[in-house]
């Protein structure tokens, strides 16, 4: 591996180690929930209790009373489970979505860096093949490729083609 794939691999995980330790206690709460209700574990713990919680309320374990042979009472906790659970989800998946935001202008911008230095470097080879009086099949695009991409330009772009008005470019 190269020096600098590590050198990135460790910096991110830094990165994210530093968003787990400025995350607030209730996030970390959510998180926490969240990893708990997906797992293995959490399924069997609700089939064992709302397995149970069936079967006695059918009269079918001896001994047990019925204590809800309507299920009103088992419904009812399970929509408020329902309730907390989906709201921790939400708060979960909101951290999430802020992290990917930044990831995601981590990578534009360095998409735009690298997109940039490119074009600069097409310039620089342009030049010394003009020097050198070398000609290529390229050179009819090289007022094109030579030119720096200005991402608002792009953006407006694809947003007048989504909206179905694509602009006179």
């Amino acid at each position: 591996m190269s020096s600098a794939l590590e050198r990135n691999i460790q910096a991110l995980q830094r990165r994210r180690r530093k968003e787990e330790v400025e995350a607030t206690l209730e996030e970390r709460i959510a998180e926490g929930i969240t990893h708990f209700t997906g797992s293995m574990r959490f399924v069997y713990l609700h089939l064992t209790f709302f397995g149970f919680w069936i079967v006695a309320n059918l009269g079918w374990v001896p001994g047990i009373p019925q204590w809800d042979p309507s299920f009103v009472v088992l419904a009812m906790i399970a929509s408020v489970e329902a309730i907390f659970l989906s709201t921790f989800v939400l708060i979960s998946q909101n951290r999430m979505a802020a992290a990917a935001d930044k990831r995601a202008d981590l990578d534009l911008q360095i998409s735009l860096l690298s997109e940039h230095e490119v074009t600069k470097f097409t310039v620089l080879v342009s030049q010394i093949a003009d020097r050198l009086d070398v000609r290529t099949k390229a050179d009819a695009e090289l007022d094109e490729i030579t030119r720096d991409v200005a991402p608002e330009a792009v953006l407006d772009e694809i947003e007048a083609v989504n909206s179905g008005t694509p602009s006179s470019r």
